[in-house]
């Protein structure tokens, strides 16, 4: 118990220093008038206060990500919650802040744009493209997901499910942002604090030893899959993801200073962290050993061990209230995904947002292949997310670190992170059945090489210069 709580200690207080020197180093304006201020639509450019925008980005971020892949990292033994409290204050929530400021700073753009007006058109075209892939399958993981623990808690046909969801998901991604998600996030935020500290109350109220084995030399995983770097990949949300620097350009649109921005995007990523070291401390705690474990997720996804423990731990009505808290998180990121994609369309082909007719035109088909990708194995589609996302998180670290370095800033905070993203997502990639399938050691060894000679060419050639945004700035075109 006390190794959990240090760790909650820890992001507790990466929050209060770790995160007030990223927003110095940031630099933040309080002067500078915001996006939804300076262009304030009605839709997706709207004011909100600041505890609302809070509960909205924790809720975007937090789908089934510090759940499922907490509860699969904690195969790996408790390495997993060493790897949340260090990813999460130095790169996922360096990562969060960095795609929602720079986001306020161009005028609300999302994050293609951003990392475009840094990088240039050719990185502009391919996050164009690898962020509406990303979210497409981010989004379909949150249909089946949900859909799945709906179906144990009620009974009912998972087809009907997937259609009701996908009705809902429609609804919200057309409508103006502070309709639905603006109104019901709050009480989905009670849902998951009840969720988050019920589960948490349950393990110490029936006796369970919390977390038996803090052996962090040991791999304990049934099928004897390495740490490196499937552990980075695997557990994502809770430490670093970049699913979460589509989402923050949402809330970049309705934070009214700058000011915010530590709180709504820092902040967020450090309750996230919380979630995931919950839900690694149930897997660790929970069952007997990682093989019992196993078998559960073998037998129904990791969707099978929140049920159970979640019945278990806080009985059936207990149970039920805090698997619709679990269920609660996919559906609220899944409807901000699609709606980040029709954005991200719409800012590529300069569609305006404002009348229904032309968010029509983008959600209908948008929709139409989301259901034709719910056809594909579940497994399947976790496997390419899972690369796709930190691959993201290592270009947006990367336009960040070059973002500060052309401002003459200490740029470190964001390029060591990129770096050991670059070779994490290469050394999966290397051996991975889905990338080239290499022996290990040439592989970890290659993807150690280009992390540094990436880290090395970044330092050589990133120089101070102007940065100009193409268009919207919050305040002309030039980003101070």
């Amino acid at each position: 118990m006390t190794f959990f709580l240090s760790c909650v200690g820890l992001l507790i207080l990466g929050y209060c220093t770790y995160g007030l020197f990223v927003e110095k180093v940031f630099g933040i304006d309080e002067a500078r008038k915001t996006p939804c201020l300076v262009k304030e639509d009605g839709v997706d450019y709207i004011s909100m206060p600041t505890w609302k925008v809070f509960f909205i980005q924790l809720l975007d971020i937090a789908g089934l990500g510090p759940i499922f892949g907490p509860i699969l990292g904690a195969l790996y033994g408790p390495s997993a919650l060493l790897w949340i409290v260090v990813g999460c204050i130095f790169g996922g929530a360096v990562h969060d802040y960095f795609s929602g400021m720079l986001s306020v700073r161009s005028g609300g753009k999302s994050i293609p744009e951003v990392v475009g007006d840094i990088m240039g058109m050719p990185a502009r075209q391919a996050l164009r493209i690898f962020s509406i892939i990303l979210l497409l399958l981010v989004g379909v993981v949150f249909i089946l997901g949900p859909a799945k623990l709906l179906s144990n808690l009620t009974g009912l046909n998972v087809q009907l499910l997937i259609g009701s969801i996908f009705l809902y998901y429609f609804t919200a991604t057309i409508l103006p942002i502070d309709k639905i998600i603006g109104r019901l996030y709050p009480l989905f935020g009670a849902l998951l604090i009840f969720m988050t500290v019920g589960i948490m109350g349950g393990l110490i109220y029936h006796g369970y030893e919390i977390l038996p084995n803090l052996d962090f030399g040991a791999n304990t995983h049934p099928g004897d899959k390495a740490i490196w770097p499937l552990l980075f990949i695997t557990l994502s949300c809770g430490a670093i993801s970049g699913f979460h620097s589509t989402q923050s350009p949402l809330m970049a649109r309705c934070i009214n200073n700058e000011n915010k921005g530590r709180q709504v995007f820092y902040g967020s990523m450090i309750m996230e962290g919380i979630i995931a070291l919950i839900w690694t401390t149930v897997g660790l705690s929970f069952y007997t050993g990682p093989e019992a474990m196993n078998s559960v997720i073998a037998s129904g996804s990791p969707a099978a061990v929140v049920n159970e423990a979640c019945n278990t731990l806080l009985g059936p009505l207990g149970g039920f209230l805090a698997i619709l808290g679990v269920v609660i998180l996919p559906i609220s990121s899944g409807d901000t995904a699609f709606r980040s994609t029709r954005l991200i369309i719409a800012e590529t082909f300069k569609m305006d947002q404002s009348k229904a007719a032309k968010r029509l035109m983008i959600a209908v088909p948008l929709f139409i292949v989301a259901f034709l990708i719910t056809q594909v194995d579940f497994k399947i589609i976790w496997r390419y997310f899972g690369w796709s996302n930190q691959m993201l998180s290592m270009l947006v670290l990367w336009s960040a670190a070059i973002y500060l370095a052309k401002k003459g800033k200490f740029h470190w905070i964001c390029s060591l992170p990129a770096a050991f993203m670059t070779a994490v997502d290469a050394a999966f990639i290397l051996q991975a059945k889905i990338g080239f399938g290499l022996p290990a050691l040439p592989s970890n060894i290659a993807s150690v090489a280009m992390a540094i000679a990436s880290l090395v060419l970044f330092v050589v050639y990133v120089r101070p210069a102007e940065i100009v945004w193409e268009k919207g700035a919050s305040e002309g075109v030039v980003c101070n």
